[in-house]
């Protein structure tokens, strides 16, 4: 990857961290503290979405499929660190969702990020051999 893609992948990064951070902020309680059902259907819909975004992302800048992973690093990057800060302070930057909540949404945030990682770790490995 040239260098104006890493800048393009950790500002693209920033800018749907925040975005995503602003809506969980307004949309938490109807997704953390509703029915057990509508939890599930979007804790395994929100990992897709988010993986569709990224390869999209990834396409567009028509990064090889070798380079998937190191590119998703670092579109997830500024989210990864920038949930650090949230789930430290989460009264404060989710003043909606209750406090007993914050685990379901680290466990949401975990596994979309698993997921994106894992996904492109898997395109990497293929396209190598």
């Amino acid at each position: 990857m040239n260098p104006q893609h890493v800048t393009l992948l950790l500002v693209l990064g920033l800018v749907i961290w925040v975005l995503g951070t602003f809506y969980f902020a307004h949309a938490a309680p109807a997704i953390m503290e509703t029915t057990d059902r509508a939890y599930w259907v979007s804790f395994a819909l929100s990992p897709l979405l988010s993986a569709a975004i990224c390869i999209a992302i990834v396409r567009w800048c028509q990064i090889p499929s070798a380079d998937w992973a190191s590119a998703m690093v670092l579109l997830t990057l500024p989210g990864m660190i920038g949930e650090a800060v949230v789930l430290s302070h989460l009264g404060t930057f989710m003043p909606r969702m209750h406090a007993t909540s914050g685990g379901k949404y680290a466990a949401f945030l975990f596994a979309t990020y698993a997921v994106v990682l894992g996904l492109a770790e898997f395109v990497s490995l293929r396209a190598i051999r």
